[in-house]
């Protein structure tokens, strides 16, 4: 095979800028999703049925559609009702967030609810009230458990990121459909991109098994 590796060295510099695109598109999905997946998950929680529902459905909306629909949806329906032109990277930034606040949303529920009964009423009987003890007693013994379905929701959205190229948002993808586009060459860009997409979710897992550990010895 004649691998040249003169397009690498071409489009290395774009590879770089659209690998610090990728993270923070996936950083800033992850934080948003943070947000609002608590109270996507505390308002599905709620005993009252009629707030459970709109939670119930936002999240098997965002569940059962592929993410790709879902980019473009928010970025040729809902966008352009807000800004003209669209800019590609908030839309993707606005699909990524609130993808992720779906499943960081399930996330949550599951690890509080994996918290004893018990606790939060020993809380309750210490003359907390609900708000102080989900805060200082629930919340913070089920954010250990949460750490590890949120570091996959972090790698899964790293990787799902690359769909935003589909919108010709600027990050690691796109940057490789270019190189392949110019040069109709396969395996230069594709595989520049699969190594560099495979250093940050490596990087990523260590990274949080790291903080998985040091969480466990506190």
């Amino acid at each position: 095979m004649d691998f040249q590796f003169n397009i690498i060295q071409e489009y290395l510099p774009f590879f770089f800028k659209g690998a610090l695109l990728t993270i923070g598109l996936s950083l800033i999905g992850v934080i948003m999703g943070l947000i609002l997946g608590l109270l996507i998950g505390l308002g599905k929680m709620s005993k009252n049925k009629w707030v459970r529902f709109p939670f119930t459905v936002y999240i098997n909306c965002i569940r059962g559609t592929p993410l790709l629909v879902q980019i473009l949806i928010i970025h040729f329906g809902i966008m352009p009702l807000f800004m003209s032109p669209v800019n590609p990277i908030a839309s993707a930034i606005v699909a990524l967030s609130l993808n992720s606040s779906a499943y960081v949303s399930e996330i949550f529920r599951a690890g509080i609810q994996s918290i004893d009964r018990g606790q939060m009423e020993a809380a309750r009987s210490l003359g907390m009230n609900h708000v102080q003890a989900m805060r200082h007693i629930i919340l913070p013994q089920a954010f250990k458990r949460m750490i590890p379905p949120l570091g996959n929701e972090f790698i899964v959205l790293l990787k799902d990121s690359s769909l935003a190229s589909i919108i010709a948002a600027p990050e690691l993808m796109y940057w490789g459909q270019a190189a392949q586009g110019e040069y109709y060459r396969v395996w230069e860009p594709y595989i520049c991109v699969a190594i560099i997409y495979l250093v940050l979710t490596l990087s990523l897992t260590y990274l949080l098994n790291y903080i998985e550990r040091k969480l466990e010895k506190s």
